[in-house]
């Protein structure tokens, strides 16, 4: 898909569900490619297909490495507090088109994945000298 047709349908499912900006959605997509990429899988067909658990991993992975200690304060300002979060975003994505989906994949598979104090913030408190 072109990045311009792109966008435009990430601006339709903005105008839709006001919940996350434009860069939200442009970031899990970024964090697909990568955990794609991470895995292995192939470029095309049914193996590329990324569970939901196998997703918030790739994006907890990618939010530390391109945020560092500022992950979970981007993500608080795009409106993203937990793991259900990311699961809106991917079904918007379904639901629009640009993502797909099996008959196995629900929201619900997002749902309490991780704590994002565990995730995003405990990764760079100092270590305790217990």
């Amino acid at each position: 898909m072109q990045e311009n047709a792109f966008l435009e349908i990430i601006n339709k499912i903005c105008a839709k569900d006001s919940r996350y900006p434009v860069e939200a959605y442009l970031f899990v997509r970024q964090a697909l490619d990568t955990t794609v990429k991470a895995l292995d899988k192939p470029k095309e067909g049914p193996g590329r297909h990324v569970t939901g658990q196998e997703l918030l991993e790739g994006i907890r992975l990618f939010t530390l490495q391109e945020f560092g200690p500022m992950s979970l304060t981007v993500l608080n300002t795009w409106g993203i507090s937990n793991t259900d979060d990311f699961g809106n975003i991917v079904f918007n994505l379904v639901e629009s088109g640009i993502l797909g989906s099996t008959a196995e994949d629900s929201k619900e598979d997002f749902s309490a994945g991780y704590d994002f104090d565990e995730a995003f913030k405990k990764p760079f408190l100092p270590k305790s000298n217990k």
